[in-house]
């Protein structure tokens, strides 16, 4: 007698929201960085604020040391990295907040300079890997009672370029912030063909 197995496969993504993770809101940063003020996260409030101004992705991101950000005793307030992914280098600026953030972090850990600015608090890891570094951005978007699952690492790599490109409607700075390479990059990667045209259609009654 011939067996009939059950070949039925649970797709990858059943129950996982697919697309482009949402940028934070102008309300929503304040709302994780007061928290994590209040609550004395120091370490969290350095990432959060640098991964806010830096616009890099997460691998870029964890895998800073503290003298790519430093020079002698003082954070600098502007660096300049190369990309893992695309080996291009690109500049980012480092706000007055997020110095003082940083420079907090690196006393209160007491960081020297050939260290991680993020080291990991699990042995096999010298650095936070980008894993945990997603778990915490979960953890933030959660704690302010955003739906997690429509937020990751990519939501703050996002989230400053899109502010900027909302006031300034400068895409070719937004580019250069990014660091991509084509024009048309930033546009599907920031989605503001399809963000441009819903705000014209709301505009328009008829």
């Amino acid at each position: 007698m011939e067996t009939i197995t059950d070949t039925t496969r649970i797709p990858w993504n059943k129950g996982k929201l697919i697309g482009q993770k949402s940028p934070l809101k102008l309300k929503e940063i304040w709302a994780i960085r007061i928290r994590l003020q209040l609550e004395y996260r120091t370490r969290e409030l350095a990432l959060f604020n640098i991964a806010i101004d830096r616009k890099l992705r997460g691998c870029d991101l964890v895998s800073l040391r503290v003298h790519d950000v430093t020079q002698g005793n003082r954070v600098v307030s502007r660096v300049i990295v190369m990309q893992k992914k695309t080996q291009r280098p690109v500049q980012f600026e480092i706000t007055e907040q997020t110095r003082d953030a940083i420079a907090a972090w690196i006393a209160q850990a007491h960081l020297k300079p050939e260290q991680y600015l993020f080291p990991s608090r699990v042995s096999e890891s010298p650095h936070l890997s980008t894993r945990q570094y997603s778990r915490i951005v979960e953890s933030w978007v959660a704690s302010i009672g955003l739906y997690a699952a429509a937020y990751g690492t990519h939501s703050l790599r996002r989230t400053k370029a899109t502010l900027i490109y909302r006031r300034t409607r400068h895409l070719r700075a937004v580019q250069l912030l990014l660091g991509h390479t084509k024009l048309e990059s930033t546009v599907r990667y920031l989605g503001i063909e399809v963000d441009d045209a819903l705000e014209i259609a709301e505009q328009t009654e008829v």
